[in-house]
C-alpha cells in the first residue's frame, strides 16, 4: 500500500517532532501529511516553533498512531528539501474551506523527503 493510500484510509493522530539547531526538542500535533509520492510529503505549517526547527534543522520525524485496537501505525523519518510561503500550491492543498486572512498569520508549505518508514512497533 502506497503512503498516499495509507494516509487516505488510516484514521488517527499524527505527532510531528523537531528539534532546532542545538538538539532541544519540540513535539506538535499535527493533521496527516499532503502525500505527493512514496518519497515525498508536505505540511502545512504556521510560523510557530515546529517551522522555526525546520528552517534551523532540517531532520524531523513523524509518528502517526491509528484509532486501532493495539499499537498500529507508521513514523516518517523526514528531510526538509524546501518550502513555500502562502503559495497557490498551499491554498490548493488546505482541507479546512475557512477564509484566510493573508495579513494575519503566514503560511508555509513546508516539502520533505521521507527517508525512512518504520511501522510504531518494530518486530524484532
Amino acid at each position: 500500500m502506497s503512503l498516499k493510500e495509507y494516509f487516505e484510509e488510516a484514521k488517527g493522530v499524527g505527532i510531528l517532532s523537531t528539534a532546532d539547531e542545538n538538539g532541544v526538542v519540540d513535539a506538535a500535533v499535527y493533521a496527516t501529511p499532503h502525500v505527493f509520492d512514496d518519497e515525498t510529503v508536505a505540511f502545512i505549517m504556521r510560523d510557530r516553533l515546529s517551522y522555526h526547527n525546520v528552517s534551523k534543522n532540517p531532520k524531523a520525524c513523524y509518528l502517526f498512531l491509528e484509532n486501532s485496537p493495539g499499537y498500529m501505525g507508521k513514523r516518517l523519518y523526514l528531510t526538509k528539501i524546501r518550502e513555500e510561503k502562502n503559495s497557490e500550491q498551499l491554498f490548493m492543498l488546505r482541507r479546512r474551506n475557512n477564509a484566510y486572512d493573508a495579513t494575519k498569520e503566514n503560511l508555509f508549505l513546508v516539502t520533505f523527503n521521507v527517508d525512512e518508514v518504520l511501522p510504531i512497533i518494530c518486530k524484532e
